[in-house]
């Protein structure tokens, strides 16, 4: 109760916070038009975006009263937070209130962090029921050595993943771990900032959660829909730059509606803003678009990694100048597409895809080759007439994972395993300075069958007699 309780404070502090900055906001784009409005008449102001006189004076007072008012509520409702027991973090919360924290973070998750704001999502992974930020270890039952980690997109949280097609539920972690034996760990982390921030913060999460793992891991499969995608591959790129060791133990990583080379509703609000900001007259308006989280600007091109972020003209940038991010060498990659369409065409491709992602971007195809990501072709799927959420809920997708990641798990099988899944004796290795064994009799019994089998197919070579014989009757019958 005590946690609960944590927890609702926590919250109202937040909404206090985001009261503030909303007042101070509204406040600043009504007088950003009021000065553009004055300076069409050629009357100066102070500063930039600022009024003088009375007016200026009643925009200062409401800035510092909001200021002042959520300050002061702020302090009182963390003195009484202090003294209560317990982490307002493992409080259980409503399936709605997490969502709206979700959306929150996505929207605006960088400004939370930088205002210390208690709705800012922390980054954990959650094991059942059970919150892990790779530090400590709780007790955990029934937890194998093959981990597959779910990597949520822009706006949504880990339970998105537990969906809904025709009222039955749809959880593509608990398919895995049903039919092919996996753990699921679905990761909660704030959408809103870099992805770059987010896949450093995760490649440090599951070198720490590796070292106190309950029993060896054997494997690792990342999961990744949309933002996610990248997340996971800005994780698996800063692993490789830092050494570490996690990565040595990544089978395949399987990619959902992922905007690997960016989504077209950002770069039209790229824009947007771009426009809003070009009069006097709107240019206030532009604070709007300022809003936008880091997370939704790196969508416009799918940057993931530090260097291809524009933290100056974020905001405004429109030429795409990443550097090329292959996918990992040694490591079986999937992606899966989605078109609202029934057939592939120039806006299937390029701009509706299924939604939000266009085909081309999700199938990690690009004009420069040196962009291209380049899946097999067996490594690639569609689905037709299908949305971007839908990659979550359709069973199909579930189905397509299983076979795929079944595939790896022959491939990474010993000899043995593979002989005893195909039904076949396992070979007995050789022993130390002795050649290896030669054939087992059933497998020299199956081979000689086999030549003879073959022989049986030969025809007989003819003799030169037969041949002169076989020509001459075929002169005479054409006579």
């Amino acid at each position: 109760m005590s946690a609960l309780a944590r927890r609702r404070i926590a919250d109202l502090r937040g909404i206090v916070q985001l009261a503030g900055l909303a007042v101070a906001e509204v406040a600043g784009i009504a007088e950003g038009v009021h000065r553009s409005v004055l300076g069409t008449v050629g009357m100066p102001g102070p500063a930039p975006g600022r009024v003088g006189g009375i007016t200026g004076l009643v925009y200062g007072a409401i800035r510092t009263l909001s200021r002042g008012a959520g300050d002061a509520a702020d302090g009182a409702l963390a003195a009484v937070q202090a003294v209560l027991p317990g982490d307002a973090r493992a409080a259980p919360g409503s399936r709605r209130r997490e969502a709206l924290v979700a959306v929150l973070n996505g929207v605006m998750g960088d400004r939370l962090v930088a205002a210390g704001n208690p709705l800012a999502t922390p980054m954990r992974l959650r094991c059942g029921e059970v919150l892990l930020d790779g530090r400590s270890m709780p007790a955990l039952e029934g937890v194998g050595g093959k981990l597959l980690v779910l990597v949520h997109g822009l706006c949504l949280d880990d339970g998105h993943w537990q969906a809904r097609d025709a009222g039955q539920c749809v959880d593509h972690g608990r398919t895995l771990a049903q039919a092919l034996g996996y753990t699921p760990l679905y990761l909660r982390y704030n959408s809103g900032l870099h992805v770059a921030d987010n896949g450093r913060a995760l490649s440090a999460l599951l070198e720490r959660l590796l070292a106190h793992w309950p029993v060896p891991v054997q494997q690792v499969v990342l999961l990744g829909h949309s933002l996610g995608g990248l997340v996971a591959r800005s994780a698996v790129h800063h692993a490789q730059e830092q050494q570490a060791r996690w990565p040595a133990r990544l089978r395949a990583m399987v990619f959902l509606g992922t905007p690997h080379h960016g989504a077209p509703l950002e770069r039209a609000g790229s824009r947007l803003h771009a426009l809003l900001g070009s009069t006097p007259w709107s240019a206030p308006l532009a604070r709007l678009g300022g809003l936008r989280s880091a997370g939704i600007t790196d969508l416009r091109f799918g940057h993931v990694l530090d260097r291809h972020r524009h933290d100056g003209d974020r905001y405004t940038a429109r030429h795409d100048r990443r550097a090329p991010v292959p996918l990992p060498v040694g490591v079986a990659c999937h992606t899966y597409a989605a078109t609202r369409l029934a057939r592939r065409g120039v806006l299937a491709d390029r701009v509706i895809g299924d939604g939000l992602v266009p085909l081309r971007s999700a199938l990690g195809q690009h004009e420069d080759a040196d962009h291209a990501l380049g899946f097999a072709g067996h490594a690639r799927r569609i689905g037709w007439r299908m949305g971007h959420l839908e990659l979550l809920s359709r069973p199909e997708v579930g189905r397509q994972l299983v076979r795929w990641l079944g595939k790896v798990d022959q491939d990474d099988a010993p000899e043995g395993a593979r002989a005893a899944r195909l039904g076949a004796p396992a070979r007995r290795p050789a022993a130390a300075g002795r050649p290896p064994p030669g054939p087992t009799k059933g497998e020299a019994l199956m081979s000689k069958g086999l030549n003879q089998k073959k022989q049986s197919k030969k025809k007989p070579a003819k003799s030169l007699l037969e041949k002169r014989a076989a020509k001459h009757e075929k002169k005479q019958q054409k006579k």
